[in-house]
């Protein structure tokens, strides 16, 4: 019999039947890696949350035990003047040689404390010839507190005996630790300003030798 033409003839059921696509195992695995990509997203952020909560607490704690060398420091800077205060009447002293004249009513906002308790913290000082009480030449109904000539050089001897102590202690560090000291001190006071955003920048310089204890004890 003769072949028509058209071409090689093809198997029955083969004509126009589209390549199959692999799936079965394959797609299996592929759609396992999917579920497990996804479950493992969640787990690496709860990890990064953690990795970050345990390098604040370190540093917490790093701040912490400076905060108590400097408290340590200043309390033996104290010692070494033959003047009975303690270091929350050293604040004081600091506050007065820090902002100069001040009313008794910043005295107590600027140490974070009743007018009364400022009130006999200051006597306490007057008794020991470092301050007195004189009347604002500003404004003669107003009386403004001031360090003596006494009270000055007893503040210049104690800030310059600690100031004397932390230089050693930082002159014992390796050069290149003392190098990262200053941007992360500084990176850290600088955070601190959002906390009062009531504080303008002119003041919280202004006051930034104030507060002389960290540990800001009670009087």
């Amino acid at each position: 019999m003769a072949q028509q033409d058209g071409g090689p003839e093809q198997a029955p059921g083969q004509a126009g039947a589209p390549e199959e696509t692999p799936t079965g195992v394959a797609g299996a695995e592929e759609a396992r890696g999917a579920g497990v990509r996804a479950q493992e997203a969640p787990g690496a952020a709860v990890g990064a949350e953690q990795e970050l909560d345990r390098e604040a607490e370190a540093i917490t704690l790093a701040v912490m035990a400076a905060s108590r060398l400097i408290v340590a420091l200043s309390a033996r800077a104290l010692a070494s003047v033959d003047v009975p205060l303690t270091l929350p009447q050293l604040r004081s002293l600091v506050a007065l040689h820090t902002c100069g004249p001040i009313k008794l009513a910043a005295m107590a906002a600027t140490l974070g404390v009743t007018p009364s308790t400022a009130l006999r913290m200051v006597e306490r000082l007057e008794t020991l010839e470092l301050t007195d009480r004189r009347v604002n030449p500003d404004n003669r109904r107003e009386v403004v507190l001031r360090l003596t000539t006494t009270g000055e050089e007893l503040v210049d001897r104690v800030l310059s005996h600690r100031r004397a102590a932390i230089r050693a202690l930082v002159e014992r560090l390796p050069a290149q630790e003392r190098a990262g000291l200053v941007p992360a001190l500084t990176a850290l006071t600088g955070v601190a300003g959002d906390l009062d955003p009531g504080l303008a920048p002119s003041e919280a310089g202004r006051l930034a030798g104030v507060v002389d204890d960290p540990l800001n004890p009670a009087p």
